[in-house]
């Protein structure tokens, strides 16, 4: 059994590292006023399961009856083959019809139901930065009609995907990459409980997954386990080194041999090819930036790049314009 599967939360204070957060939630279950929310942050960082834990949180036993979770990125990347062969929405699925107008038939169906014995249900869309231009235009009107019996919560990696009229409807809640002591001290717990019977490491190997983690609790885990079921620790690195992260890495070496452009479709393909957020692209160029070109230069414009992240309409503008003006810094 895959160990994020077995220390997936249950409640609200079995999650780590994102405090506010919780907070902000648990105050909005205990007095039933809850406003329409979009859930936003990198991989691992627990959005998923604090959406479920919330909904326990507010509906008790009936939480399952009253959370309606749809799957965008699956949904738009499959089309309607996903909603032929999904068992939640095949006896929905109109053949005849576009995807666009499944998916608002879809919507507005799960939106009419009545909660069960509560005054409103939550609709969920995991992954909402793959919704369409027009599926979110669908969804601001949606919102409008059934915000009496309805409540809206969207996670993303990437809110600056999402339309002005629906963030401007939402509370934007931000989970943040968990801090190196978090994580070691949530995967020491895990090393105590499973190391009986395996393979165990030793608090410098532990430090080296914490590491490799880069903020991301999920992806400790599934090292922790390789780790001591094979009993080996050494090649973390190169277990987590993603094709992201090789990318990443070419991209630095083209900006320092003065490949400014070749630096540039690099780090595009990385959001084109790869998804990934503006956001997350900054997050691998920070971990090869560290282990290879530590300056402090460069740990500056990132962080001024990172700032004006969180403000841009257009993210490829910000990646490149941070590709451009780092590239005196290399001799």
């Amino acid at each position: 059994m895959l160990w994020i599967e077995k220390y997936r939360p249950k409640e609200f204070s079995d999650i780590v590292g994102q405090d506010p957060v919780i907070r902000q939630l648990s105050s909005f279950a205990g007095s039933g006023m809850v406003p329409h929310i979009i859930l936003t942050g990198p991989h691992g960082t627990g959005k998923s399961v604090t959406v479920e834990c919330f909904a326990k949180a507010v509906y008790r036993e009936n939480w399952e009856m009253n959370t309606s979770v749809f799957p965008t990125a699956d949904l738009f990347l499959q089309g309607k083959a996903f909603l032929e062969t999904d068992e939640r929405f095949a006896h929905l699925y109109q053949k005849n019809q576009s995807l666009i107008n499944n998916f608002k038939y879809i919507i507005r169906w799960y939106a009419s139901l009545r909660p069960l014995d509560a005054e409103f249900k939550l609709m969920v869309f995991e992954d909402a930065h793959a919704l369409s231009r027009e599926a979110q235009q669908a969804l601001r009107r949606i919102m409008e009609r059934s915000s009496s019996t309805c409540r809206f919560v969207f996670t993303t990696t990437n809110q600056s995907a999402l339309i002005p009229p629906l963030t401007s409807r939402c509370l934007p809640l931000f989970f943040v990459p968990l801090e190196p002591p978090v994580i070691f001290r949530y995967l020491s717990i895990v090393r105590e409980k499973e190391s009986l019977a395996r393979h165990t490491c030793s608090d410098d190997e532990l430090e080296l997954i914490v590491e490799a983690a880069t903020g991301d609790l999920r992806r400790g885990l599934l090292l922790l386990q390789v780790a001591l079921e094979t009993g080996r620790c050494e090649d973390l690195f190169g277990i987590a080194q993603s094709e992201a992260a090789t990318v990443t890495s070419a991209a630095i070496t083209a900006l320092k041999g003065g490949d400014v452009r070749g630096a540039i479709r690099k780090l595009e393909s990385l959001m084109i090819d790869y998804g990934l957020s503006g956001s997350e692209v900054f997050t691998e160029i920070r971990a090869v930036l560290k282990r290879e070109y530590n300056h402090p230069a460069l740990a500056v414009a990132l962080a001024d790049a990172e700032h004006r992240m969180l403000h841009a309409n257009n993210e490829f503008v910000q990646v490149g314009a941070f590709t451009t003006g780092i590239q005196q810094v290399f001799p």
